[in-house]
């Protein structure tokens, strides 16, 4: 019996609550008015107006036309700037389990298997809703799973880690079937004032199965090398946690939510990630130029171009979902697996790979069975 291991379904979910970047850029550019005029009413403060943004500018800078929101009249009311979106009670299922079964499901149907097949259980995100008791471990029972759940946080590059962690645990005999799930609500986090950022991040979930390559089908993913790293930088942060609330002058700055150091982020990363994967290439025995397609984490259009190009080459097909979902966190990688992999042929090789805050990358080689 072989050790290998392979993806074997994948499942997706978009909340229905689009917004294109006329509507963001309206509602922050009535927050920016409103903002003027307050400083201008205030004699003496000196302050510089702030700019404007635009929808031209937005896309130009990201790719980015439209994203998907978990929830968007709270987003686009210059009054608030935030989702909307209440707590619930302790004995209904918290919003990002929910989220993460939007794309479990889906996952479990698409590699032919039920709740009760799976004994390892992974949320990966880059924000997590609560610290106690685990995400996994609730996702766990609303699908009947068996075995043990986790979760699990490093930035954007939560799910390929996760996958990581789940391809370990039954390489060691530890689970037989896991299900990662990635569950992203990055709106919940994000500045929705602050002109460079306030576009960026979109909502999405995603899950993917794994089992041994014996029970894969034809179709299926074979995993042939993952690997993960992390090295640490404040390019890109979030203070925002249970500590929060202690420093009651610091509680609502801007530093509690997602900010970075965008060029800083460009020059690291376009150098980093393309290294690392090469040498992932070259352990597992293949050559960049066979390597067909890459799924890469859905951060900047320019920045993907660049890190493909120095992967694979010029021609390599890395594609890009940006346009249609924005930023969505550890959830875009996967995001581009799942909308790009059902055209490559059996024997075709991609790569997998995340890379955020941390830094901390993640990536898996996949060859289609």
């Amino acid at each position: 019996m072989s050790n290998a291991c392979a993806l074997t379904g994948s499942g997706a979910y978009a909340p229905p609550n689009v917004v294109d970047n006329e509507q963001l850029c309206a509602a922050f550019n009535a927050w920016v008015r409103a903002e003027n005029r307050r400083a201008e009413n205030a004699k003496g403060t000196g302050a510089e107006p702030l700019p404007e943004s635009s929808p031209a500018w937005v896309e130009k800078v990201s790719g980015i036309v439209r994203r998907h929101y978990f929830e968007s009249s709270g987003i686009l009311d210059p009054e608030f700037m935030c989702p909307r979106i209440p707590d619930r009670p302790d004995d209904q299922l918290s919003v990002q389990a929910e989220f993460a079964l939007e794309a479990a499901r889906p996952a479990l149907a698409a590699a032919g298997l039920e709740g009760e097949d799976i004994d390892l259980t992974i949320v990966g995100a880059s924000s997590l809703q609560r610290p106690y008791p685990a995400l996994a471990i609730e996702v766990q029972a609303a699908l009947g799973a068996r075995g043990f759940g986790l979760d699990i946080s490093v930035g954007c590059s939560s799910g390929p880690f996760a996958i990581q962690i789940a391809t370990q645990a039954i390489q060691a005999g530890t689970a037989r079937r896991a299900l990662v799930c990635v569950p992203e609500i990055p709106s919940a986090y994000s500045n929705f004032r602050a002109r460079d950022s306030h576009f960026i991040l979109g909502d999405a979930s995603v899950a993917v199965v794994i089992e041994k390559i014996d029970d894969a089908k034809p179709g299926a993913f074979e995993i042939l090398g993952t690997t993960s790293f992390s090295r640490f930088s404040s390019a890109v942060r979030n203070n925002g946690g249970f500590l929060t609330r202690c420093d009651p002058e610091g509680r609502d700055a801007a530093d509690k939510l997602f900010y970075q150091d965008g060029p800083r982020v460009f020059h690291d990363i376009v150098r980093l990630v393309p290294k690392l994967v090469r040498e992932q290439l070259h352990k597992a025995g293949i050559d960049p130029k066979q390597v067909a397609r890459v799924w890469l984490h859905q951060a900047n259009a320019r920045m993907n171009e660049a890190i493909a190009k120095r992967i694979g080459g010029p021609d390599v097909s890395a594609p890009i979902v940006l346009e249609e979902y924005g930023n969505t966190a550890s959830a875009g990688s996967l995001l581009a697996f799942h909308l790009h992999k059902d055209d490559l042929r059996t024997g075709d090789v991609g790569v997998l790979a995340a890379f955020g805050a941390g830094y901390t990358m993640g990536a898996q080689v996949l060859r289609r069975l």
